[in-house]
């Protein structure tokens, strides 16, 4: 395979972890995140020595949502 036909989508090297991933769209379906999900999110985070940049990723959105308001934390 050459450099010009391998594209990134065709293999990610880090995929999510299914726990951590069906988190996020639950909270991100929801529009909210519980005290309860907080604690899950970190837990799933936090369970790994390391986390993936997929993972990264996810984390980043959910801290961007909240920051900019467009989730909203809920007890």
């Amino acid at each position: 395979m050459t450099a010009s036909t391998y594209k990134m989508s065709d293999h990610n090297p880090n995929p999510p972890r299914t726990e951590f991933q069906q988190l996020f769209k639950a909270i991100i379906d929801s529009g909210k995140i519980t005290r309860a999900d907080q604690q899950r999110f970190m837990a799933a985070l936090m369970n790994h020595k390391t986390i993936t940049s997929m993972e990264r990723d996810l984390a980043n959105q959910v801290f961007e949502l909240l920051r900019s308001g467009r989730l909203r934390v809920v007890d």
